[in-house]
């Protein structure tokens, strides 16, 4: 059984990497064309959230969004998760229709084809760079000027430790969110470490479920509330993890 097992998410894994390259691979003409200018950036949008929707279907995925806020289509937000999940990414995309560059880790510009646009639509920074994280800031900007939002994780990346429910979050996020005057959209991923970890050997198809939370206001807000605004952001995604499991144990107890 255990052999089968691993056969069957060997299968799927690479399946996940297949599926990542067909629709770019089918729109690539399009993509390319959408990234040449600056306006082009809504049509290049449009098209990666029916790259991610196509990988979640083609995963076995569905989810369930709870919202409990709408977004204003023509406002900027900081819009904040925890991160657990290689497909993150493509929930993120599936669940937000505010068009939204991501802030991420330069090393997935590596991926080969996806790389090819993650570098040149996404905000990248050099963790161990101050300068990096500096020119984010000017990055970020240009972004929101265009009415765009932003997207961090504010873990700065998955635990290495998987029982770990929450990391800690880093300030980039917050401290853009005061320095730009937006507000923070927090949003909790209630299954996507059980769904697609970045274990190799595990996963399942099944559902995925999102809370969308109301948004924190910064308007007002300095540096010196920083502090605050992080801690607020984070107990609301940790508080919404409990409730999600406290559901998942329910329903087994119940079955």
């Amino acid at each position: 059984m255990k052999g089968i097992k691993i056969i069957f998410w060997t299968l799927w894994r690479v399946w996940f990497y297949v599926l990542m390259a067909i629709p770019i691979l089918v729109m690539f003409p399009f993509l390319v064309l959408s990234i040449l200018t600056e306006k082009g950036y809504p049509y290049f949008f449009k098209m990666a959230r029916i790259w991610a929707r196509f990988i979640l279907f083609g995963m076995g995925f569905y989810y369930k969004v709870d919202k409990a806020q709408s977004l204003d289509s023509h406002k900027s937000y900081m819009i904040v998760a925890n991160h657990t999940s290689m497909a993150d990414i493509m929930l993120m995309l599936a669940v937000v229709k505010n068009p939204f560059v991501f802030v991420g880790k330069q090393e997935l510009a590596k991926i080969p084809l996806f790389g090819f646009f993650y570098k040149r639509t996404c905000i990248l920074v050099d963790r161990g760079c101050s300068k990096s994280r500096m020119e984010v800031f000017n990055q970020a900007q240009k972004r929101i000027n265009r009415g765009l939002s932003v997207c961090i994780f504010p873990e700065g990346g998955v635990p290495d430790d998987e029982s770990v429910l929450l990391d800690s979050f880093k300030d980039g996020a917050f401290r853009l969110a005061i320095e730009h005057q937006i507000p923070i959209v927090p949003i909790t991923f209630g299954d996507n470490k059980k769904r697609l970890s970045y274990t190799f050997f595990s996963g399942s198809p099944g559902l995925m479920r999102v809370k969308i939370h109301k948004i924190v206001e910064t308007k007002g807000k300095t540096g010196t509330d920083r502090k605050e605004i992080r801690d607020k952001v984070r107990e609301i995604i940790y508080t919404q993890l409990l409730e999600f499991e406290s559901d998942t144990l329910k329903m087994v107890t119940n079955s």
